[in-house]
């Protein structure tokens, strides 16, 4: 544990470093990592899907507490890449909000389907969530460290979801994690309302 807090501390101490003391870095690279880091957690749209996959798993417990935060940042790097570079996927801010939609749902009703299913939509909706951020990768940026940040950000939020997903052992935290459901579902479908608006 103490090696995690020291790599945490080393991360955001380099982060404060002055752009003079770090003279051998290209300009931009960490600017990149720092807006990949704030792309996904700048979007209420897409923080409320990302800790939906954490609650979800922790709801659905062992392998599915790591699985599904492990897939969703795959599948979304991969997503990331195809944003990079110009593929066109239509649909995506949709998607998205459709995410919200779904994740909440599952949450809500405590949907237990195998795991492979589960995976699968969660892969789905990271793969729409990381092509919006390669899409959106601002001139001038570091690519590779722009994706690192938003990757990073999407572990933190998994995590986030994870820490608030383990009330589930508790008959109260059963019914808050449900309300915790409801209402990503309730932002998802504001979402969805305002992409067709």
């Amino acid at each position: 544990m103490r090696a995690r807090q020291f790599l945490f501390l080393m991360i955001a101490a380099s982060a404060l470093i002055p752009e003079t003391a770090a003279a051998h870095i290209v300009k931009g690279e960490a600017i990149g990592f720092l807006s990949g880091v704030e792309h996904p957690i700048s979007g209420l749209d897409h923080v409320i899907a990302m800790v939906a996959v954490g609650m979800w798993g922790a709801q659905l417990g062992r392998p599915a507490i790591w699985l599904l935060p492990v897939t969703f940042p795959l599948v979304m790097a991969f997503g990331g890449f195809l944003g990079l570079i110009g593929v066109p996927l239509p649909g995506s801010e949709i998607a998205i909000a459709l995410s919200g939609v779904c994740l909440g749902a599952v949450v809500l009703l405590e949907s237990q389907p195998p795991l492979w299913v589960a995976a699968a939509l969660v892969g789905v909706f990271g793969l729409f969530h990381g092509y919006a951020h390669g899409a959106e990768l601002p001139p001038g940026q570091n690519a590779l460290l722009y994706s690192a940040g938003f990757v990073l950000a999407t572990g933190l939020l998994h995590a986030t979801g994870i820490a608030i997903g383990v009330v589930h052992r508790w008959p109260w935290g059963r019914v808050a994690l449900r309300g915790a459901g409801a209402a990503v579902l309730c932002g998802g479908a504001f979402f969805l309302w305002s992409a067709f608006a």
